[in-house]
């Protein structure tokens, strides 16, 4: 099996995510939420003439629930306007991000050095507003509902999540996050990798980066993975990372989140 085959079996169809509910209708796999109201489609292998009905029925389903829904399309799905269509049943495309890979076997040295003592792993949940005040300068107002669900994931699932801050001092002015299959030996994900814009260009990126791909080495997992942003891509190919392909997300709100000005 070639490897992108491979993330789209472990990763989008079979992965099972901490605090959400995998379900499998026709055509597409559902990660349901049973923490908060934040859903996604993982997955999905439509064709042309059942794409549409199956995007109404989905936009109802999540309707229905009460919950946002987030429909990440990858570059290799089909039918081709896909996107179009998921436009039309009032999901939002965000930007497009790259899907990066690196076989930790075949790691740079540079990710196998020493971490920089600055580094700090989060084992207290009541620190995660260090991360928040590093993410709400970076992307203000993005994702608010993150912390409480690190809270819970912490508290709850800790095997699934390690959350990293970098200081400056008592400072924090960068972090990042890595997220665990329930099994060993697959993708591990890295996620939130933030800086302060007067720290970045000082090798804090890498050194988050080398702290989670070490204790992804120790915890015996065989990929990391990234969502990579125009930023961040080619910092990481730097460090080994390949080109697997695109994905792009697209929300569609509940009508009843939606303010009077949006409706």
């Amino acid at each position: 099996m070639d490897l992108r085959s491979l993330y789209d079996l472990e990763v989008r169809c079979e992965g099972d995510e901490p605090g959400m509910r995998r379900e499998v209708a026709p055509g597409v796999v559902r990660q349901v939420d049973l923490l908060g109201s934040q859903s996604a489609v993982t997955y999905s292998h439509l064709a042309q003439g059942d794409a549409d009905a199956a995007i109404r029925r989905e936009a109802m389903y999540f309707e229905r629930l009460g919950h946002d829904v987030e429909w990440k399309l990858y570059g290799h799905d089909r039918p081709a306007d896909l996107g179009g269509l998921l436009a039309e049943h009032g999901f939002a495309a965000e930007d497009e991000e790259t899907v990066l890979v690196l076989e930790l076997a075949e790691a740079p040295q540079e990710l196998l050095a020493e971490v920089a003592p600055c580094v700090r792993r989060i084992e207290d949940p009541g620190r995660l507003g260090d991360v928040t005040r590093v993410r709400e300068a970076v992307w203000p107002g993005e994702l608010p509902w993150l912390e409480d669900r690190l809270s819970w994931l912490m508290r709850c699932a800790p095997e699934r999540v390690s959350v990293f801050v970098a200081y400056a001092g008592d400072e924090p002015v960068s972090a990042a996050r890595i997220e665990y299959p329930a099994r060993p030996g697959g993708f591990a994900g890295i996620w939130g990798g933030a800086t302060l814009p007067a720290w970045r260009g000082r090798g804090l990126y890498t050194a988050l980066l080398a702290a989670r791909a070490q204790e992804a080495v120790a915890r015996g997992m065989r990929f990391l993975t990234i969502d990579a942003s125009p930023m961040s891509r080619p910092i990481v190919e730097r460090h080994g990372f390949r080109a697997l392909t695109t994905a792009r997300a697209h929300v569609r709100p509940c009508s009843a989140h939606l303010g009077a000005s949006d409706v």
